[in-house]
């Protein structure tokens, strides 16, 4: 199939689920295994993380008011009762800050789960009946943070934290991970669906400007660890950076209406729908892997 088609395909799966709770990462897996992309292929590899830069563009601009606002108002925040430590933009950067020190010292751990299917297909899993299960236990508790001017310290280091299960772990779903992880501190289902977006922000910046450092001038570690198949860095020529782009502006344009479709959604229905697919998808691929050990590499 023609690469431009392929990155329209990948850039549309990259926007129907970045930002939902089911794991973009999982569904790029498969839709690379269906269309039998070659996953030893450095450009596909980088081309899978920096597409969510298209996602985080959307989200941007989606959010842009709001960021502004809260650019404007730090660090005393809208009631003059913030401090550099409590502000939404600096409980952001902290959570921020508990996901991306694990997750560099985790780096070899994450590159050995990265293309597995029966991890991602049990993670799917997994997080779908917890999600399920906090949900459900949440909607019947009182919330203490109704607002992210609300949240303290605490909760943002709490999510920073669960959010390196969504690093580690393909399939598990940094949004779930955030998602979830509010709920448990206390957070009702609008503020941390809020604090999941505001969150991923830098980690998303940071994740894809990383890759495409590294797959544009990797270190000679990088290039001893990728093998004997891959000893020069990946050579971006403008067919490549077409083929990139197209998938960033593809992804933009479907993130920017799954955002706005989501928040209406989960703030009327909550999360059981996605817990739900997680759960089948998730079953259904380990069924599949079973009954095909082939497909598993």
């Amino acid at each position: 199939m023609n690469d431009y088609i392929l990155s329209v395909i990948l850039g549309i799966v990259e926007g129907l689920t970045e930002f939902l709770p089911v794991s973009s990462t999982a569904h790029l897996r498969l839709s690379e295994a269906l269309l039998h992309i070659s996953l030893t292929d450095p450009f596909w590899k980088m081309y899978t993380i920096v597409i969510q830069l298209g996602a985080i563009l959307a989200l941007l601009l989606f959010f842009a008011i709001r960021i502004i606002g809260y650019l404007r108002t730090f660090p005393h925040g809208e009631r003059g009762n913030k401090t550099w430590l409590t502000h939404p933009v600096s409980l952001t950067l902290i959570a921020f800050v508990c996901t991306a020190i694990p997750a560099k010292l985790l780096t070899k751990k994450i590159g050995e789960n990265l293309e597995n299917l029966t991890v991602i297909a049990l993670a799917l899993l997994i997080g779908g009946i917890v999600m399920w299960v906090v949900d459900a236990w949440a909607s019947r508790s009182e919330a203490r943070v109704t607002h992210v001017e609300q949240m303290g310290v605490g909760e943002a280091i709490w999510i920073g934290i669960c959010q390196v299960l969504s690093a580690v772990i393909p399939g598990t779903s940094r949004s779930m991970t955030t998602i979830a992880a509010g709920q448990i501190a206390g957070m009702d289902r609008s503020s941390a669906l809020e604090f999941s977006f505001l969150v991923s922000i830098p980690t998303m910046i940071a994740a894809t400007g990383y890759s495409l450092l590294k797959a544009i001038h990797p270190s000679a570690k990088d290039l001893a660890a990728q093998g004997a198949e891959a000893l020069t860095p990946l050579v971006m020529g403008p067919e490549r950076w077409i083929v990139l782009i197209i998938g960033m502006a593809v992804s933009f344009i479907v993130a920017y209406m799954v955002v706005a479709w989501f928040l209406g959604w989960v703030r009327k229905r909550g999360f059981t729908i996605f817990a739900i697919y997680r759960i089948v998808l998730g079953a259904g691929l380990l069924v599949y892997l079973h009954l095909h050990p082939a497909a598993i590499k």
